[in-house]
């Protein structure tokens, strides 16, 4: 049994001057990621490892999330794929993981992860919005059969506002 974790980056700001990799989370994202930081410890399933994407907005929702798992922030690999909106690249990074690892926590960005809920998961997710959390199944045992799994649960930071 394998299961992923995906999470959207939390709300970012488009005040500043900045490239898109470089935006920075907006109050209500760092609110938002920490209200579901705290919700996802309630469900006990802790992943091996952490990985995000580069782009600054991902990455800073990382942190929070690691700061309430206590994980070192030296324990995150940041990895270049996952700075995709498709999710082709995603996808693929999924299937080329180590298979020692069961569960993997990943921090990236839509549309790749309303994508790859609805393709691989079990329930239809419309848009998952920023902070959103989607824990998906799958019936495998090597990261390179991933295929069609189930949708343990969703977590939407207005839903427990």
């Amino acid at each position: 049994m394998k299961s992923v974790i995906l999470v959207r980056h939390g709300k970012s700001s488009w005040e500043f001057n900045v490239v898109d990799r470089d935006r920075p989370l907006k109050s209500r994202g760092i609110n938002d990621a920490n209200l579901v930081a705290q919700e996802f410890l309630n469900r006990v399933n802790l992943p091996e490892k952490i990985f995000s994407s580069p782009a600054n907005r991902a990455l800073s929702t990382c942190k929070i999330f690691a700061k309430h798992l206590k994980i070192s922030e030296d324990s995150i690999h940041v990895d270049e794929e996952l700075y995709d909106f498709l999710g082709e690249n995603v996808t693929r990074f999924i299937k080329n993981l180590s298979n020692d690892y069961d569960t993997v926590m990943i921090f990236g960005h839509n549309h790749a992860f309303t994508s790859i809920s609805n393709i691989f998961g079990d329930k239809y997710i419309d848009n998952l919005p920023t902070s959103g959390l989607v824990k998906l199944n799958f019936n495998i045992e090597n990261w390179k059969d991933l295929k069609q799994g189930t949708t343990e649960y969703i977590i939407i930071p207005k839903e427990i506002r």
